[in-house]
């Protein structure tokens, strides 16, 4: 049986909570995910009520046993493409060939982070470099933190920063700062080194060391980098789908919805499985309605019309 209410692309937080929202609506649901979730690589979740400090593993986990528990199916994999089938219908193609039919279709891809390539960065991202400090901040707070520049964004993030420790330092990275951000910088207590980064030093599997084009320093206790979020939107943009309704997630394109952050970049998890709700809750409403006209009788002038296609056909 592949014929479902809902296929919820994506197993994030988003998309879990719309698949729980709809199993609990008696919907018959799936939800395909690849198993690659954003936020792998870090070992706590933070600012999750009643969850905070779990592993996003075991979120992820619990939610996909909660779907199930209410008779989701869960479809390991990665979909393909996305295309109309007939009024009322998608039709959603996985890459090992897979084919299910689905009234509507929920797309939580989420999206991934870009980060500088600089030697030695991957290895501790998620780790002692870090992104967001409403999810790392307090776990670092007082220790000296370190700000990669490259932009004015940078320079704002390391603003932010300051808020948990009075020992920052800006790493400019080539990006020459106005004389009024280094104004500003300074005025907090922010210290600047200049240069750029070309590699990052770790030792006894902790950051120890950041080489520049110039000079070696001893590393700050974690180092704090604004990546660029690249919204994993492919499927949206194939179906020229864009948002209508930030509030539901509801798209241009009939039949779909998404939700997180492949439409949301700045989410974090508890935002983006309240975006996941609020989706299915539109999405459940938008099915109801469309049971009610199918179980409404035909009008007279449409009996007609039927009437004068099956004699056309005779």
């Amino acid at each position: 049986m592949n014929e479902y209410d809902v296929v919820v692309v994506g197993g994030g937080a988003a998309g879990l909570s719309a698949a729980l929202v709809l199993t609990r609506a008696r919907r018959r649901v799936a939800v395909v995910d690849a198993g690659r979730p954003r936020n792998a690589p870090a070992a706590h979740m933070q600012g999750f009520l009643s969850r905070d400090g779990m592993p996003p593993a075991e979120l992820l986990a619990a939610g996909r046993a909660e779907v199930t528990g209410y008779g989701g199916h869960l479809i390991p994999g990665t979909v393909h493409a996305i295309t109309p089938a007939g009024p009322h219908g998608l039709h959603v193609r996985t890459e090992d060939g897979r084919l299910l039919v689905a009234r509507r279709v929920l797309v939580s891809t989420g999206l991934r982070d870009e980060i500088p390539d600089i030697p030695g960065l991957a290895g501790r991202w998620g780790r002692d470099v870090l992104h967001c400090p409403y999810c790392h901040g307090w776990e670092v707070r007082d220790r000296p933190l370190g700000v990669l520049g490259g932009g004015p964004e940078t320079v704002a993030h390391a603003l932010l920063i300051r808020q948990w420790s009075d020992d920052v330092t800006f790493f400019s990275h080539g990006y020459e700062s106005t004389p009024v951000e280094r104004q500003r910088l300074r005025a907090r207590g922010i210290r600047i080194v200049d240069g750029v980064v070309t590699r990052i030093v770790a030792v006894r599997d902790r950051l120890a060391g950041i080489e520049l084009d110039w000079a070696s320093m001893v590393a700050p206790h974690a180092l704090f980098v604004r990546p660029r979020l690249v919204p994993a939107d492919g499927l949206l943009t194939s179906l020229d789908a864009v948002v209508v309704d930030d509030r539901t997630g509801r798209t241009s394109t009939p039949g779909v919805w998404a939700a997180g952050n492949a439409v949301d970049p700045r989410a974090q998890v508890i935002t983006a499985a309240g975006a996941g709700s609020a989706a299915a809750i539109d999405l459940h409403a938008d099915l109801v309605d469309e049971d009610v006209r199918d179980a409404l009788p035909f009008s007279a002038a449409q009996e007609r019309r039927v009437a004068a296609i099956l004699a056309n056909q005779e």
